[in-house]
């Protein structure tokens, strides 16, 4: 059993809170991809309210953007546990990073798809 998992009710949840916070910080400030896409968030997002679709095709081209940031922090996790146990050049460290990266091209282009197929459909 892990001493850092102790806390349970409020006292847990505010912990994670600040933890998740901790997480988003760290991504933001130390990862460019993760800026990057915070910022397509920021233009795709305003404009999802702009177009004339249903509340679920909106809501739809929301959490495609929402998803990416998502797959962008458990890549950046990856990547930052990998280096953390070594910086030798290793097939299977390889393999991990790049497997991280191939999940945020689908995503990315899980995107353009859904935008596509929403907006000139």
């Amino acid at each position: 059993m892990s001493p850092f998992k102790g806390q349970t009710g409020l006292k847990r949840i505010f912990n994670a809170t600040g933890y998740s916070f901790d997480g988003l910080r760290a991504a933001y400030t130390g990862e460019a991809a993760f800026r990057q896409l915070v910022l397509l968030n920021v233009i795709l997002i305003p404009l999802a309210f702009m177009f004339n679709v249903s509340r679920g095709e909106r809501a739809v081209l929301i959490a495609v953007c929402l998803l990416a940031l998502i797959v962008e922090l458990l890549n950046s996790a990856v990547e930052a546990a990998i280096d953390r146990i070594s910086l030798d050049l290793h097939p299977l460290s390889k393999n991990a990073k790049d497997m991280g990266s191939a999940a945020q091209f689908i995503a990315l282009g899980m995107i353009g798809l859904v935008w596509g197929l929403i907006l000139l459909g």
